[in-house]
């Protein structure tokens, strides 16, 4: 089999479930992988033999592919933050949306003195070590529920050569943080139950539920919790949070029940209000 018969039998294989676009996307992912080409390869060398062991690999995929199975979790990585992180069904796939949050972060503490910094629900570790990466003199700390979580976590954050204080932690039965920092960030479960029917079945089938559904009659349960660590704490003074955009008019008045003043709400690349920035007084 060549490389255009390979694209030929993917867009055959895939196209009642995917877009055009998606399965392209798949096959260059896969393409870079297996036969370590890149996309212009493809284009250019459209006759490459593919041998047999490659073959059975990519035909693997091409199932997996079939029953929906995110393409970052069959190929056990992805990128962020321009770094390459470990996924697997234990940990959510890091969404743009959460590079827009790193970004906002990154660029107000640039040229601001050494902070310390805690990830609540650090997952795969996305957030923390692409802070630490992009604010080295910054000490990174970060608390997950999942131990199995934090161990990719912790391979992540080795493997880009950096150093992050991991600690499993539930946050609901601590009365306050467990070490002082100035700055919490949080990524939390957000989606609520009703929702799911607006979800694609790969997220459905294969992300891990605990760190996306909340209940629907108690949506911010870990916003209330976090932001009563923050108050708690006698030097948190901001917290970043990424958001469920349906969410936030119910976000504005919760924070208005903690006396919080200063909230600043920011929109994704999709104009969706995504992130939120809170001053503790």
């Amino acid at each position: 089999m060549t490389t255009k018969t390979l694209q030929n039998l993917f867009h055959k294989t895939l196209s009642k479930i995917y877009s055009k676009s998606e399965i392209d996307t798949f096959l260059y992912w896969v393409v870079e992988e297996v036969l370590k080409l890149k996309r212009i390869d493809v284009y250019l060398n459209p006759d490459v033999e593919i041998n047999s062991k490659e073959l059975k690999t990519i035909q693997n995929y091409l199932h997996r592919l079939q029953q929906q199975e995110p393409i970052q979790y069959i190929l056990g990585s992805t990128e962020f933050y321009g770094m390459r992180f470990q996924v697997n069904p234990e940990v959510l796939i890091p969404r743009p949306e959460t590079e827009e949050l790193v970004e906002w972060i990154v660029t107000e503490l640039k040229n601001q003195s050494k902070k310390q910094i805690l990830d609540i629900g650090t997952g795969s570790g996305c957030i923390a070590i692409a802070l630490k990466k992009e604010l080295p003199e910054c000490e990174i700390s970060a608390l997950d529920i999942s131990k199995t979580a934090l161990q990719i976590a912790s391979e992540n954050a080795k493997q880009n050569q950096l150093t992050i204080n991991f600690e499993a932690q539930d946050i609901f039965k601590l009365n306050s943080l467990p070490k002082e920092v100035e700055i919490i960030v949080s990524n939390p479960p957000y989606v609520r139950v009703l929702e799911k029917k607006q979800m694609h079945e790969n997220v459905l089938k294969f992300e891990p539920h605990q760190a996306l559904f909340v209940k629907n009659d108690d949506a911010l349960v870990f916003y209330k919790k976090i932001i009563e660590l923050a108050l708690a704490s006698s030097r948190c003074k901001t917290v970043y949070f990424e958001i469920n955009q349906y969410l936030s008019d119910d976000l504005k008045k919760m924070i208005q029940s903690y006396n919080i003043s200063n909230a600043e709400f920011r929109k994704d690349f999709r104009g969706n209000e995504r992130m939120l920035k809170l001053l503790i007084d």
